[in-house]
């Protein structure tokens, strides 16, 4: 145990990432260091580009011995980090190819599970850290949330400073299905604070603190044009990021929400990567 001088990962952001299950881990675990669950990350990450070229394999009907290997030692890993994610769909997968023969079903659940798998890469990825120089030994703060501090202690110590806590979304939409759509795709990593009526954001303004706007650009009463200087005459929101949604992809409503300051926007319908994404890009920058 204790990987000294290996890759460093943003603690606080695997521990939003609930498909990791880090704090379960930590429990079952409690001689782990954060640095010894660091380096299962790392063995993650390092099998990940295989898996996906497996599932690709797969759902091309021309998966080998290789890809079978592949998704075993990811279900392997998974399995001894506490992590269910996507090991029940593996496991569909070489069992429809190996005991039935099935290169049809194979496909079909290599398919379904192989742009989420891409993501949870992409998400993992996000949080790794860079040494201010290659190559050079990473001094670091013991105490604070790496080295051979006890990872179930240090989450404990994380949990305790408030540092842990989801970022918040706040989602202004007069569409009860695109808010539900919002919640859904974000309600893993972020606290989700949905409101369909305008006219109250003040009032949610009062009581909470998002890290996030994402403004519907067509509402009733008041649109997203109209919240921006609302939401920017709270001190604390001066620079808080805000997202357009629109269903009116135009350059000139675009480009008018850019002016009066919003930092992007997304065209309704939406991909549930492409949301995902933009609001943590954005939420990251802040």
């Amino acid at each position: 145990m204790g990987q000294i001088y290996g890759e460093r990962y943003d603690l606080q952001a695997l521990l939003m990432n609930s498909g990791l299950n880090v704090r379960h881990f930590a429990e079952v675990n409690p001689l782990f260091t954060v640095d010894d669950y660091f380096g299962k990350v790392s063995e993650l990450l390092s099998m990940a580009p295989d898996v996906s070229r497996a599932l690709t394999n797969f759902e091309n009907r021309n998966g080998d011995k290789e890809d079978r290997r592949s998704l075993n030692d990811m279900i392997n890993l998974l399995d001894d980090m506490e992590c269910e994610e996507f090991i029940i769909e593996f496991h569909a997968i070489l069992d429809s190819y190996e005991r039935e023969g099935n290169w049809r079903l194979a496909a079909t659940y290599a398919k379904r599970v192989r742009d989420s798998f891409n993501d949870f890469h992409s998400r993992i990825m996000k949080t790794k850290k860079e040494n201010d120089e290659a190559g050079a030994p990473d001094h670091r703060d013991e105490a604070a949330d790496g080295g051979s501090a006890s990872l179930d202690e240090t989450i404990r110590r994380l949990d305790a400073e408030g540092v842990s806590s989801l970022p918040i979304v706040l989602a202004v939409d007069d569409s009860p299905v695109i808010l539900k759509s919002v919640w859904s795709i974000l309600k893993d990593d972020y606290k989700v604070l949905t409101l369909p009526k305008p006219t109250e954001i003040g009032r949610i303004l009062e009581k909470q603190t998002p890290d996030l706007f994402l403004l519907d650009y067509m509402m009733p009463e008041l649109n997203g044009f109209d919240l921006i200087p609302i939401i920017r005459n709270y001190d604390k929101h001066k620079a808080t990021p805000i997202i357009f949604l629109t269903s009116e992809g135009s350059i000139d409503n675009v480009t008018s929400a850019l002016a009066l300051g919003a930092r992007d926007y997304i065209v309704k319908p939406f991909k549930p990567e492409t949301l995902r994404e933009k609001v943590g890009r954005h939420i990251s920058i802040k």
